[in-house]
């Protein structure tokens, strides 16, 4: 009996290792250690140095410049991964996909850089509450254009499943990401950080064409095409969800951290902000391989039954690593803060479990979601961002008149709980009735 037992355990565990995601997970699992013992490292030095305030400050920056890189990109990285993973054995149409592309990236690219320029002074205001960092967005309108091409390329990458390629840029872009941080912060402390912020990326830009540049599809002749009106279309679906979203979430952060900052304290912003280091950087595990392995796999699968099989066998996986990792995560809370920050943070140990369950029910619903950006359901995506986006809102300011900045954290898992409901009953069709 027990023999049997052992076969059953040992039968079991051979099929789930050998599942794609679960090969991609093991696979990017170096890159994600890399980013995030990189990520530890600069959060530890750079909270130290600046203090809760600045890491506020610089939340602000991050916000607004996921905005802005949104918008200088075009919107296309997920059509772009969507239709090169498509397409990817039809030369002419791949040879499309790459000349919209670019063409699209760098109109989009030079004219942000160009708003950026010419608005610096109002946008430090407006943004980081002050006109003396004006010359941060100056640095930024500059260089965003090298940062728009490197999320194209990783996109590209992506497509055509280059996996062990895309794993390598991610672990040189940490390392020198690291690096690159830390020594600005040396030198100019907050400033240094505030311009790290806005040219990390686009310095990757050149690590990657290296890396690249010897692959069949980094030629011209993959790139001179005129723009394709066709695909232009297709792509404006996928630039439409992308600016919604950078405008959603991100807006959203930043007006409830102008709000703390301004009613609370600044101090209390910046022990939430630590709470979204911290949250970004467990999450990366799972959007790398998300990016990386689910996206392409949905944007090519057409038949129900083989899209149903997929999530499902994608549950079955993520969510108990979900459980376990969080449970650890909470058990582990003070150490983590004291590994991380300096004891000024000790107070925000009281926002772990609100944000923790908030991030198991964001995971759980973003394996539906993500079916909507994988069939270019732009409608439907819209209006879901829209929705939970001012629901998130409204919820944190209910909640924070009895709670303070612990209410931001409740009401973060309130809207992902009714996200993941949505989700559920959107797809309900697929999941459950019929082929």
């Amino acid at each position: 009996m027990r023999q049997i037992h052992i076969n059953k355990l040992s039968n079991f565990i051979n099929r789930i290792t050998h599942l794609d995601i679960v090969r991609v997970f093991s696979f990017t699992a170096m890159s994600t250690l890399v980013r995030m013992l990189t990520g530890l490292i600069s959060v530890k030095v750079v909270a130290s140095i600046i203090g809760p305030a600045g890491v506020a400050l610089v939340g602000q920056l991050n916000n607004f410049a996921t905005i802005a890189l949104s918008l200088s990109t075009g919107g296309i990285n997920n059509g772009i991964t969507k239709y090169v993973a498509e397409y990817k054995d039809e030369e002419n149409r791949v040879k499309d996909c790459l000349s919209t592309a670019l063409r699209i990236t760098c109109a989009c690219s030079l004219i942000v850089g160009v708003g950026l320029v010419l608005f610096h002074n109002v946008l430090s205001k407006w943004i980081l509450l002050s006109p003396e960092y004006g010359y941060v967005f100056t640095i930024f309108g500059f260089t965003i254009l090298f940062y728009a091409l490197n999320m194209a390329l990783a996109s590209v990458i992506n497509g055509f499943k280059e996996f062990k390629r895309y794993v390598k840029i991610n672990i040189i872009g940490s390392l020198l990401g690291l690096v690159y941080t830390l020594s600005l912060v040396f030198i100019w402390h907050l400033k240094g950080a505030l311009i790290s912020a806005v040219t990390f990326q686009s310095v990757m830009f050149f690590i990657s064409i290296w890396m690249v540049r010897k692959l069949p599809w980094m030629k011209w002749e993959y790139l001179k095409n005129r723009i394709n009106k066709d695909l232009s279309k297709k792509y404006l679906r996928y630039s439409l969800m992308t600016f919604i979203s950078a405008a959603t979430l991100p807006v959203a952060q930043m007006l409830l951290r102008g709000h703390v900052i301004s009613q609370i304290s600044a101090t209390e912003a910046g022990w939430w902000e630590a709470m979204n280091r911290i949250s970004n950087m467990y999450l990366t595990v799972i959007t790398t391989s998300f990016s990386v392995y689910y996206l392409p796999r949905l944007s090519e699968l057409t038949d129900k039954l083989e899209l149903r099989r997929e999530i499902y066998r994608s549950y079955k996986v993520i969510i108990p690593c979900l459980l376990c990792g969080f449970a650890l995560i909470y058990m582990l809370r003070f150490v983590v803060i004291r590994l991380l920050f300096t004891p000024e943070f000790l107070p925000m140990q009281g926002l772990f479990i609100w944000q923790l369950m908030g991030d198991f029910f964001k995971i759980t619903s973003w394996l539906l979601a993500y079916l909507m950006v994988a069939k270019a359901m732009a409608k439907w995506f819209i209006g879901t961002e829209v929705l939970f986006s001012f629901l998130y809102v409204g919820l944190s300011f209910l909640f924070m008149r009895n709670n303070g900045v612990v209410g931001i954290t409740q009401a973060y898992l309130v809207n992902y709980i009714l996200y993941t409901i949505m989700m559920f009953y959107l797809f309900r069709k697929l999941l459950w009735h019929g082929k």
